[in-house]
């Protein structure tokens, strides 16, 4: 697959450069700049990410950042197998854990809730870091669900990092989950003020809280753009009595020059 000439490799993380220094150079360089695309498009053409990180992986299936990246690339395409597959092989190359909770929720998007809950009380969760932690919670909360334990779920997700005031990376998503959780439950009136807490919290837009207490509000959209289009479509044709009117009157006016022609003739 092409790509553009101003991804040098050179934009990899330094860590993952280390990893490539067991290549060659040039091969290394293919693989880190493969490994590029795969970041670039991740989030808006997870496809493409995908084709990209398959060339890495088969140039450099042994480089763990790579059996990651492919992971990652899997799981944004939801083929949760292969991601897991992906993710078990470079936790077997590094012994890092970090993936841990990414592992659990491909455990999930399989259907295996259950194995997804058993990896959440695993002593592994104790080595993550706090954004692991919080992200282990947030899959062991959707596995709850996933299950219909929807009082369960909720329970879950009521930790110290949801009461703290202080505003982390993980907040927004954390009380849009347990916004999310209270409104299945039937709890409204308490999602519709975790929701508006997740939208003080969401600095980057990361969730649609905003969106989902504007629902809970009564308020609705209109798509500007969309409404024209509609008027467009919408306007009316003149009708077959206006067209008849008109012609009558031409042909009106028709006579009338044809009988002044007359009268100048006499």
């Amino acid at each position: 697959m092409p790509i553009p000439e101003d991804v040098t490799g050179d934009e990899i993380d330094k860590d993952v450069r280390q990893e490539l220094q067991s290549l060659p150079k040039t091969l290394a360089e293919d693989v880190a700049r493969n490994l590029v695309m795969v970041a670039r498009l991740l989030d808006e053409d997870p496809e493409g990410a995908y084709a990209y990180s398959r060339i890495a992986l088969r140039l450099a299936s042994r480089v763990a950042a790579v059996r990651e990246a492919a992971g990652f690339a899997a799981y944004a395409n939801q083929k949760y197998g292969e991601a897991l597959a992906e993710f078990r092989a470079a936790k077997r190359m590094t012994g890092n854990i970090d993936l841990w909770p990414v592992m659990a929720d491909c455990e999930r998007g399989l259907g295996r809730p259950e194995k997804a809950l058993d990896m959440a009380g695993a002593p592994e969760v104790h080595k993550l870091d706090k954004a692991g932690q919080v992200e282990m919670r947030l899959v062991a909360a959707g596995a709850r669900r996933d299950m219909e334990q929807l009082d369960a779920a909720i329970v879950t997700l009521q930790s110290p990092e949801l009461a703290a005031n202080s505003v982390q990376p993980w907040t927004a998503r954390l009380r849009y989950a347990y916004a999310d959780a209270l409104l299945a439950a039937g709890r409204e009136s308490e999602a519709r003020e975790w929701f508006a807490k997740a939208v003080e919290a969401d600095r980057d837009g990361s969730t649609d809280a905003s969106d989902r207490l504007a629902e809970l509000d009564g308020v609705e959209f209109v798509d500007a753009m969309a409404e024209d289009e509609d008027d467009e479509v919408r306007a009316p044709a003149p009708s077959e009595a206006s067209v008849n009117e008109d012609e009558d009157e031409d042909e009106d006016d028709k006579d009338d020059d044809k009988d002044g022609d007359q009268d100048d003739k006499d």
